[in-house]
């Protein structure tokens, strides 16, 4: 359980810093990747936009029960490192969303292709399911 609360803790402290620097006016710009504050209402490529403040319950819902779920099923015993990425990365996301009506979004790829903007909860959540997902095909 101190690993992952050391984690959930450090994904979330390490995120609220990197998004304050863009709070506080960083921009960078080259030919490939833009560094810049974008607030975004909407969850992935700002779908569900359209659901306003809604969207800030419904998501603390989803999280909350994920969270139950994971205790219930006793997964933070095997993987305790990659749910506390997974969680601290959410409540990064969902205290943006509380307090600044939106996710600080702020890396945002636009060489060849343009991509969606995102930020470092948004890669860490990508990372913990990615892994999470690879350790349960394995070991099937």
């Amino acid at each position: 359980m101190f690993a992952f609360i050391l984690m959930v803790a450090g994904v979330f402290f390490i995120d609220r810093a990197i998004k304050d620097l863009f709070l506080q006016g960083f921009y960078w710009e080259s030919r490939c990747i833009t560094l810049g504050y974008v607030l975004n209402k909407g969850v992935a490529f700002s779908m569900f936009a359209f659901l306003g403040t809604s969207l800030k319950w419904i998501l603390l819902v989803l999280v909350i029960g994920a969270f139950i779920y994971v205790w219930h099923e006793r997964m933070l015993q095997f993987h305790p490192l990659l749910f506390g990425i997974l969680f601290g990365a959410a409540l990064g996301n969902l205290y943006d969303r509380f307090v600044y009506g939106g996710v600080i979004d702020y890396v945002y790829w636009h060489c060849w292709f343009d991509f969606a903007i995102f930020n470092f909860a948004d890669v860490m959540i990508d990372v913990a399911v990615g892994l999470l997902i690879y350790l349960h095909f394995r070991k099937k």
